[in-house]
Formats: structure tokens, C-alpha cells, sequence
């Protein structure tokens, strides 16, 4: 291209890239691009200058080539298929005609800060260095699967899509992508749309603080197998729509803080077979949908019971810690609300992590109540049996049960007998009447004191002693099962 061939405003870029030097366009400080469609020829570019600048063009001996231009409007496509570019892009708050064509092209740095674009083709992209598209206005995708980035990727501020409008394809795709140093979205960032990170590796953390993620009735973020190396922060975070992480491997923090999840009649989040350091939804309204937790690995578990759903899924979920630390009934009722039915392993884990940390009566409510649960899907001579073992001695989770049965019986049954003695069947052979080890000896399987074999009540007395015999086997059978499930349960 020559240079004769340029308009006042490219000549000006063009003069200014060998240095790199900035072009500002710009009527006022921070000028929004909002408006760029309004501008004229005074400060419009034309797209195919500047591929010919960043593909061929003018060199300083001595100086860094960089494109630096601020407040432009783009015209045409800005086509860098496969291209292998040397110089640093900067169009910060420029206005684009039409969609940047970057896929499979190798670039130095891409800073778009503060821009308007109709959608961006970055599928396979590599950059060695940043992505920055702070503040971005896209109306339509920015396809970024596959890229490569050995920077970090800022988004802060960003909006991505149409509030209403309806995409077929994600607002926002970084599936596959891997990313050399951290994802910051937060500050702001909207995204009306499905946000995909589906298999994508950040090598450092992923920032969603304040971000607001809408694709109602579908999925607001789809991170399924996604590796982060340290943490992933989302604190108020609002997404309509499911947020699904199953698979995910995140080993420092996976924090909700003061989140809103929404997605009413579906899965508000999805954490299936997540691993990580801790998931955090404290301080969060109650979520909108089912939470699926299914298969998890966390060191710590932390949601407030009020938080939970009505709807849950905890069949496999293995946790360290959990938190806040409630009375173990109020962590019950998140367990009754499993989707699944009776899920035992979610009580055995509850009851660990309530042991771990010195609670031994909440891990026996815990664990009782699991063994009331069971006794629902039992038939109907089992539930009866199950009834007598929790009434007797709380499944052996209550042994004091069985001492006050004891004394109970014990009680009933001394002043009974001391009232109205039992006919001697040897007068002259039988020990003196003592009516606290007569009733003992019809009480206690085996154990003998002499009692009931010398002495026989008669009549109403009679059927008295026959319903203490097998009550004391009955309670001495429950109690054995009761004590012997105990022993295997530590």
C-alpha cells in the first residue's frame, strides 16, 4: 500500500506505528466508542491499513514497531487469518465495522480495552503475551476456542451479547483454551449468554467477582473439566441459568461468597465429581434450583443450611471439614432433601465430619437418623423390628434407653410382687422372697438368682411374669443388635 493512497487519519497511524507512538482520535478524555458508527472520515481507518502496517510495514532502525491507536472507527475486516504478527496491537476504544478475523493467527499482545465489536473470530489464536478487552462492548460471540495465551485474559468490565437476544452458539468461547496466567471477568462483567470454558487450563486463578451471567432456563457457564491452578473466585456473583463445574479441578478455593444462583426448575449448580480445596456459598441467598454435588472430593464444605435448595444431590460427596458448625438437625434436613431417596453415604460422611471435630453426639444423631431413613424402604415385619430397636435403645445410638427400660420394668415389677408375694412351690425348700431379684430373674436372659424357679405367680401375677420374660429377651436381643451396630460403626 502506498502511502499517497491513505486518508489524513491513516496517514497518521501510519507515521506513528514504526515508533509506537499513540494516535488518539479521541474528542475528550474517555471518550466512549458507543457512537463510533456516527464518526467520520476524520477519525475512521480503514481495516486493510492496518493489516498492511502489522504485516509489512514501515521499520526504524532502533524502534520498537507498535500499533497504538485510541478512538477509531474500523472499517472493513481486520483479517489476520493465520498471520504471525511481531508488533503489540493497541485499539483501545475504537469502533469495528465488522468481526476481527485472528483465527489461527500468532500474536505478540492484542489489547481491544474499552471497544465496541460486532463479534470477534479468535478460534486457535496464540498470543505471547496478554489479551485485554476490559470494558469491551461485543454484541455478538468472541469464539476464542483453542487459543493459546501466555498472558492473562482481562474481560473486567466487559458486556458480551444482547440482553433477549438468542445465540445458538456461547457468547463467550474459551473451551479448550489454556491460559498461561490468570482469567479476571469481574468488576462488572456481563454476559447475556452462555459463558463456555468447557476443558479449559488457567494456570493461575479465574476471577467472576460481580460478574452477572444471564442465559435464563439454559446454562449461564459451562466449565465442565476445567483445571485452574489456584483458585476460583466469584463472590456476588448473579447467574441465571445453571452454572456447571462437573468434573472441575481446582485445588485452592471455589468461593460463592454472597452469590445468587438461579434456575428455577433445574440445576442452579452442578459440581459433580469436582475436586478441590474448598467450595464456599457463604452469606448467599437460598439458590434457586437443585444443587448436585454428586461425587465431589472438597477439603472443606462450607453452606449455610438455609442456603440449600429444596432440591439436592450428595450421593459420593467426600469433605474434610464443613461449616457453619449447626446442630446436627439442621444439617439433617438438607440430607432429607436428596433427590436420590436414601443416600447412606451422605449420612456416613456427615457423621465423620462431625466426629473430626469432637462432636460425638451430633455423629450418633447423624447416624440414627440415617438408620431411621433406611427403616422407610424396609418391609413391613423389618420396619416393625427396626421400630422396637429405636424405641428400646435408639438403634445403640441411645443406651440409656435401655437402662431406664430396665428400671422401668424392674420398678413395675418389685412393687407388684411385694403387694402380692408368688406362691412358694417348696415352702419348706424355697429362699426367703426378695420381689427386686424375683422380677430380676424374670427379666434377665441366663442370669439366675433362685427366685423364679422357688416361686409361681398365679392368675393376672402369672401373665405379669410371662410379659416381663419377654420383654427382658426382647430388650436383651435389641440391645445386643443395637450395641454389636454401634462397635462396627467406630
Amino acid at each position: 500500500m502506498e502511502i499517497n493512497e491513505l486518508t489524513p487519519a491513516e496517514r497518521r497511524v501510519w507515521e506513528a506505528f514504526p515508533c509506537g507512538r499513540t494516535v488518539d482520535f479521541r474528542e475528550r478524555p474517555r471518550e466512549a466508542a458507543d457512537h463510533g458508527a456516527d464518526w467520520g472520515a476524520e477519525r475512521t481507518v480503514r481495516a486493510e491499513v492496518l493489516q498492511a502496517l502489522l504485516l509489512d510495514g514501515p521499520r526504524l532502525e532502533g524502534q520498537t514497531p507498535v500499533l497504538r491507536v485510541c478512538g477509531a472507527r474500523i472499517s472493513g475486516t481486520l483479517d489476520l487469518l493465520y498471520a504471525d504478527v511481531a508488533s503489540a496491537i493497541h485499539l483501545w476504544a475504537c469502533f469495528f465495522d465488522e468481526w476481527p478475523d485472528l483465527y489461527g493467527a500468532r500474536l505478540r499482545q492484542l489489547n481491544l480495552g474499552w471497544s465496541v465489536l460486532p463479534g470477534l473470530h479468535g478460534n486457535t489464536l496464540r498470543i505471547d503475551g496478554s489479551l485485554r478487552m476490559t470494558g469491551c462492548r461485543v454484541r455478538g460471540p468472541v469464539r476464542l476456542g483453542g487459543a493459546r495465551i501466555s498472558g492473562a485474559v482481562f474481560l473486567d468490565g466487559a458486556e458480551l451479547g444482547e440482553a433477549g437476544a438468542e445465540l445458538t452458539e456461547p457468547v463467550l468461547a474459551l473451551n479448550r483454551v489454556t491460559i498461561d496466567d490468570e482469567l479476571q471477568a469481574g468488576g462488572g462483567f456481563t454476559a447475556h449468554g452462555l459463558v463456555r470454558l468447557a476443558g479449559a487450563v488457567v494456570a493461575g486463578s479465574i476471577t467472576l467477582d460481580d460478574a452477572v451471567l444471564s442465559n435464563p432456563g439454559g446454562t449461564a457457564l459451562h466449565a465442565s473439566n476445567l483445571s485452574v491452578g489456584t483458585d476460583l473466585h466469584a463472590m456476588r456473583l448473579t447467574a441465571h441459568g445453571r452454572v456447571n463445574l462437573a468434573g472441575a479441578r481446582i485445588p485452592g478455593q471455589l468461593n460463592f461468597g454472597s452469590a445468587r444462583l438461579s434456575n428455577p426448575g433445574g440445576v442452579a449448580l452442578r459440581a459433580s465429581g469436582v475436586v478441590g480445596g474448598a467450595l464456599w456459598l457463604h452469606g448467599a441467598p437460598p439458590v434457586e434450583g437443585a444443587i448436585a454435588l454428586r461425587g465431589g472430593q472438597l477439603g472443606l464444605l462450607y453452606i449455610a443450611p438455609e442456603t440449600w435448595p429444596d432440591r439436592v444431590r450428595l450421593d459420593g460427596l467426600t469433605y474434610g471439614r464443613f461449616g457453619p458448625h449447626e446442630p446436627a438437625e439442621r444439617w439433617l434436613q438438607v440430607l432429607e432433601r436428596d433427590t436420590d431417596g436414601h443416600v447412606p453415604y451422605a449420612y456416613e460422611q456427615l457423621a465423620v465430619a462431625y466426629r473430626s471435630i469432637g462432636d460425638d453426639a451430633a455423629a450418633r444423631t447423624v447416624q440414627l437418623a440415617k438408620l431411621r431413613r433406611h427403616r422407610t424402604t424396609l418391609p413391613f415385619h423389618a420396619r416393625a423390628w427396626g421400630h422396637l430397636q429405636d424405641a428400646t435403645v435408639g438403634y445403640g445410638f441411645r443406651p440409656g434407653r435401655a437402662a431406664l427400660w430396665l428400671l422401668s420394668l424392674l420398678l413395675v415389677g418389685s412393687v407388684t410382687y411385694a403387694v402380692r408375694q408368688p406362691r412358694a412351690l417348696k415352702p419348706d425348700e424355697a429362699p426367703d422372697f426378695d420381689p427386686v431379684f424375683y422380677t430380676l430373674d424374670l427379666l434377665l436372659p441366663i442370669v439366675g438368682f433362685g427366685q423364679e424357679q422357688a416361686y409361681a405367680a398365679q392368675g393376672v401375677y402369672q401373665s405379669l411374669s410371662y410379659a416381663l420374660i419377654v420383654m427382658g429377651w426382647t430388650l436383651a436381643t435389641t440391645i445386643a443388635a443395637g450395641v454389636t451396630r454401634a462397635i462396627s460403626r467406630q
